[in-house]
């Protein structure tokens, strides 16, 4: 079962919790859904280089709470503060109501699924070696104290003159069957001009005591 689900969605409720909280009646559900895509959507393209982890959302009856962890603080929330408030006014405008934006740090990138996959692909458009990006971020997590990585990445890899193929990166283990398991995913494409190339990262982080 570990193996043909989302290990996030696979765990939600156990050792995962949701990203977004709130409860809608079917008048509005839908609405909801979009909105979170919408912010989330602004939120990835905005802070694409300050290291950004993880969106949170959280809805009360009068405002909508945003908290973002990313890995370089200083870059979201700007000089005086300037950065954030500009952050904030732009989730007003598109939310249509208030909102109370936090930015948190994440003090370990290197063991982000997110943060690695996202620096990956960057490196991958950037026409740098697959297989360097790959490999170095897979040591450099499990020298930050991850227990486990595997990272795949899948496409035409060789260029615009080679074919589709796998390459895939695996130290430690990734226990995806084990829901006490702490195990961050995330999966992304790297856009290139001879195709499109998937990149799945999975970190194991140790166990939670449920």
């Amino acid at each position: 079962m570990g193996q043909k689900i989302h290990p996030m969605g696979f765990r939600v409720g156990i050792s995962k919790s949701w990203k977004s909280t709130w409860f809608a009646g079917k008048d509005t559900y839908a609405d909801y859904i979009l909105l979170d895509k919408k912010i989330r959507d602004y939120l990835k393209k905005k802070l694409d280089r300050a290291g950004l982890d993880s969106v949170e959302v959280e809805r009360s009856i009068n405002d909508i709470s945003v908290k973002v962890s990313v890995s370089k603080p200083g870059m979201v929330i700007g000089r005086g503060g300037t950065g954030a408030e500009e952050i904030k006014n732009a989730l007003v405008k598109l939310a249509g109501q208030e909102v109370n934006f936090e930015v948190l740090e994440f003090k370990t990138p290197e063991i982000s699924a997110r943060i690695i996959g996202d620096s990956i692909t960057s490196q991958i458009q950037r026409r740098i070696s697959y297989k360097r990006a790959i490999n170095m971020a897979a040591e450099k997590a499990m020298e930050k104290g991850a227990l486990g990585v595997k990272i795949v990445a899948k496409g035409v890899l060789g260029g615009a003159s080679s074919i589709a193929r796998i390459e895939k990166v695996m130290q430690g283990s990734i226990p995806l069957q084990t829901l006490r398991a702490d195990v961050d995913f995330y999966t992304t494409y790297a856009h290139t001009s001879y195709g499109s190339i998937g990149i799945k990262v999975w970190i194991y982080k140790g166990d939670i005591e449920i």
